[in-house]
């Protein structure tokens, strides 16, 4: 299939390019440890959502060496609220074997033998910090792709199909002088003209030479499979508060979902919703618990509804602390609490509150 012209892209993008923290200016080099954690914190998440992340992150870790010589608890607090957190440990371990290595490597081969790196956030980080040649396939490449060449058939089934046509797509001179703009270039005309929704195609440089335009099909492109439902899980979690405002906390298991991140004590997360006489063996201390409700949080394969429920005590048994440790209730947005377990620890400070 014919591709269209590099060069109508690139003068496209030289007029409307986005101005991102991450992204250095015309005619600068990148900063591949920027590019690299960019690309690890846009994974499942949009640009609007990562700036403030990245201002804090970069700020605490300003350098590979930084992170690498962190302590890792610091570096999961730091990335709490991004969600996915198994992309902040996996950063951390990057980051001490970038160091290792003494830099990032340079080509794509070398990038994914890194923690963390799949085939996409390899080819970003080397087409845009190094200049390789390669397009990196993200959502918004296979949804130019799709357009493009009206490719119909159904996503996740046909995404291979369209990593083979959007490989092709950087082929002519004016691509391959500039990867790290042509790149670029891609995922800024798919983040604003070639959007999921109402395509602006009559500003689009491309628009010519788009087969999905022209069969005024493209915003029905890419098609996707009908949705399976999500299975639902349910847990328990207790919030229990000390006369001098010190929250119970654990952490979680090194390997799983959350892995090694802060949680309130409480029960399995199981397909079965647990019955009210299955719950207080699983207190953590025998107090005056109240039920402050449910929280629904949803996960990449499930969606977890979460019964909360609080007390108060006016001390903490050892055998208590044995199991967790103590934090003040006012320092949990500090710690490398998921998202899932702020929703909790809010729930039931609400509840105590009344």
């Amino acid at each position: 299939m014919k591709t269209p012209p590099a060069q109508s892209l690139l003068d496209w993008y030289d007029r409307h390019r986005r101005i991102l923290p991450w992204r250095s200016g015309l005619g600068q080099k990148a900063d591949p440890y920027c590019v690299w954690l960019s690309e690890i914190m846009l994974q499942q998440t949009t640009v609007k959502a990562v700036g403030p992340y990245y201002h804090r992150f970069l700020e605490k870790f300003p350098t590979v060496q930084a992170l690498a010589a962190a302590d890792r608890d610091d570096v999961l607090s730091a990335w709490a609220g991004l969600g996915y957190y198994s992309r902040a440990r996996n950063l951390h371990a990057c980051a001490q074997q970038v160091v290792a290595l003494g830099g990032f490597p340079q080509t794509v081969a070398g990038l994914l033998n890194l923690p963390g790196i799949g085939a996409y956030t390899a080819a970003a980080v080397a087409a845009i910090a190094f200049g390789v040649p390669v397009v990196p396939v993200d959502g918004n490449v296979e949804r130019i792709t799709s357009r493009l060449f009206a490719v119909e058939d159904p996503l996740p089934g046909v995404r291979k199909a369209l990593a083979t046509l959007a490989a092709g797509l950087n082929k002519d001179k004016a691509a391959q002088a500039r990867p790290s703009d042509f790149a670029q270039a891609l995922f800024d005309l798919g983040a604003s003209l070639c959007s999921p929704r109402s395509p602006a195609c009559g500003l689009c440089p491309w628009r010519e030479h788009c087969e999905g335009h022209k069969a005024g099909i493209a915003p029905t492109l890419p098609r996707r499979a009908a949705k399976v439902a999500k299975p639902v899980r349910y847990g328990i979690h207790f919030l229990v508060i000390d006369n001098a405002g010190q929250v119970l906390l654990r952490k979680r298991p090194e390997k799983g979902l959350l892995a090694a991140m802060t949680e309130l004590p409480g029960t399995d997360w199981r397909m079965e919703p647990w019955a009210q006489a299955d719950i207080l063996p699983y207190a953590p201390v025998q107090a005056e618990w109240q039920h402050c409700g449910m929280v629904k949080h949803v996960f990449t394969h499930f969606t977890l509804e979460a019964m909360v429920y609080a007390a108060r005590v006016s001390h903490f048994s050892n055998q208590a602390v044995a199991s967790g440790f103590l934090a003040p209730v006012t320092d949990v947005e500090t710690l490398s609490l998921p998202s899932l377990m702020l929703k909790c620890i809010k729930l039931g400070l609400k509840t105590l509150a009344v």
